[in-house]
């Protein structure tokens, strides 16, 4: 009985590691599966407020002034692939180590959703 109980409260603890590592550091693939949304401006304007960006950030003229104004965030030369905006989505502190943004865990779905909403507010700035 003795052995059994060992092995149980080894894949206990096992389970109790993995469980923490997907909370605290989920991998990749498992935001991916976990948290696919569409990617449309509409999604990524839901997005911006379920993750309270806006308590921060003043984006398309509304919000806090806390952290830099997103206004034109999209349209800044030498990116313009948003590769350093991805990348700081994925991962604020890997980028900026010490900055006060969370890691919001999100998804590539969810960064690309809210890239497309911030992309449609850049263009509509600028108008027809």
């Amino acid at each position: 009985m003795t052995g059994w109980r060992l092995i149980l409260s080894a894949l206990v603890i096992i389970v109790l590691i993995l469980v923490l590592w997907f909370i605290m550091a989920p991998p990749r693939w498992w935001l991916n599966l976990t948290k696919k949304v569409p990617t449309t401006p509409e999604m990524g304007e839901k997005l911006i407020r379920k993750y309270r960006c806006r308590s921060c950030h003043r984006i398309g003229g509304v919000g806090a002034i806390q952290a830099p104004d997103l206004s034109g965030i999209t349209k800044k030369a030498g990116d313009p692939a948003h590769v350093t905006l991805r990348l700081w989505l994925r991962n604020p502190k890997s980028i900026k180590p010490g900055t006060p943004m969370p890691n919001f865990h999100l998804s590539d779905y969810e960064i690309e959703a809210i890239i497309k909403y911030l992309e449609y507010l850049d263009k509509k700035e600028v108008g027809p």
